[in-house]
C-alpha cells in the first residue's frame, strides 16, 4: 500500500453532504434576497449625479436629508463617506439640469446651515450608460464562466469542469446575496472584484484537481473518496497560506485604502473566504457525485503498445 505523506488527515468528504446542504441553503437565501431586496446599485449602474461634500467639523446627517427632502432633490440618497465630516449624496437623473446646476443648487441648499463646507467631488453617469454597464458586466461574467468551463474540460475532464463551474457559481451567488442582504454599495469596482474572485477560486480549485488527477494515477488501490481526501489534505497547507496572505492584504486595503475602494475590498474578502470553502466543499464533492473514477483519468493506451515494449 502507498503511504501518504501529508501534514493533515481530515476526512473532508465525510462532511460533504452537510456542507453541500449548507451551501444550498445559502444560495436559496441569496436568490430570495436578490429577487426581493435587490442590490444597492451604485451610480455607475443607475445613472445620476454623485456629490461629495466635506465639512470642517462632524455633522448630523438627518438635517441634510431633511433639507434635500424639502427641495427638488427629495429622492436623493444621503450617507456618510468614511467619516462624520464627509457626506455623499446620490441624486437620480434630473431633466433640464446638468451636473454643474445640480452641484451648485446642492451647495447653496446645504450652505444655509451655517457650517463650513466645500465641494469635494461631482460625478455624472447617464442612465443609458449605466444600463449598458450593467448588461456588459453580466455578459462579461457569463463569458468568463463559459471559457473557464471549456478550459477545465480540456485540461482535465468534463466532470471536473462541472464541479469547477458549480463552485464558481456558488461563490458569485453567495457574494451577491451578502451584498443584497447588507445593502452594501454595488458598483463597477465590486463587479471587478467578482471577476477577480472567479479567478482566485478557480486557481485554488485547479490546484486541488491537479493533485486529484495525479493521485488517481498513482494511488490506484484507493477509492475515489479516499483519493479526494488525500488530495485535499496534501494541498491544504498551500490553500491556507495563500488565503491568509491574500486576506492580510485585503484587510489592509479595507482599513487604510479609503472609502472609494471600501466595497471593492469587502467583495474580495467575502469572495476569498467563500472561494476557499468552495474549492474544498463544493467543487470536489460535486465532481465526486458525478461519478468520477480513475478510469476516466487513465491515459489511453494505444493498441499494440504491449507488443512494442515486449523483449
Amino acid at each position: 500500500m502507498v503511504m501518504l505523506k501529508t501534514r493533515f488527515n481530515f476526512d473532508f468528504m465525510s462532511k460533504r453532504k452537510v456542507m453541500l446542504l449548507t451551501s444550498c441553503i445559502l444560495i436559496i437565501v441569496s436568490i430570495i434576497s436578490l429577487f426581493t431586496r435587490g442590490l444597492n446599485l451604485g451610480i455607475d449602474f443607475t445613472g445620476g449625479t454623485l456629490v461629495e461634500v466635506g465639512y470642517t467639523e462632524a455633522v448630523d446627517i438627518e438635517p441634510i436629508r431633511q433639507t434635500l427632502a424639502n427641495s427638488e432633490f427629495g429622492d436623493a440618497v444621503v450617507q456618510y463617506f468614511g467619516s462624520a465630516k464627509d457626506v455623499l449624496i446620490r441624486i437620480p437623473p434630473k431633466e433640464g439640469l446638468n451636473t454643474a446646476d445640480i452641484s451648485n443648487k446642492v451647495l447653496n441648499l446645504l450652505s444655509g446651515s451655517g457650517q463650513g463646507l466645500e465641494m469635494r467631488r461631482v460625478e455624472f453617469v447617464g442612465p443609458q450608460v449605466g444600463e449598458e454597464l450593467k448588461e456588459d458586466g453580466g455578459l462579461a461574467m457569463l463569458a468568463a464562466l463559459a471559457m473557464i468551463m471549456l478550459y477545465v474540460a480540456i485540461r482535465f475532464q468534463m466532470r471536473f469542469s462541472v464541479g469547477a463551474i458549480a463552485a464558481l457559481a456558488h461563490d458569485v451567488l453567495i457574494t451577491l446575496g451578502i451584498f443584497s442582504v447588507t445593502q452594501f454599495d454595488f458598483d463597477l469596482t465590486v463587479l471587478a472584484a467578482l471577476l477577480a474572485v472567479i479567478g482566485y477560486s478557480l486557481n485554488d480549485t485547479i490546484v486541488v484537481f491537479d493533485r486529484v488527477r495525479e493521485n488517481f494515477r498513482r494511488l490506484r488501490e484507493l477509492t475515489p473518496i479516499e483519493v479526494f481526501n488525500a488530495s485535499l489534505n496534501q494541498t491544504l497547507n498551500r490553500t491556507i497560506m495563500t488565503s491568509l496572505t491574500t486576506l492580510l492584504v485585503l484587510f489592509a486595503l479595507f482599513l487604510f485604502g479609503g472609502e472609494i475602494i471600501h466595497s471593492f475590498s469587502i467583495a474580495l474578502i467575502i469572495g476569498v473566504l467563500i472561494g476557499t470553502y468552495s474549492s474544498i466543499f463544493v467543487a470536489s464533492p460535486v465532481t465526486l457525485a458525478l461519478g468520477i473514477t480513475k478510469e476516466d483519468l487513465m491515459p489511453v493506451q494505444k493498441e499494440g503498445a504491449d507488443l512494442d515494449t515486449a523483449p
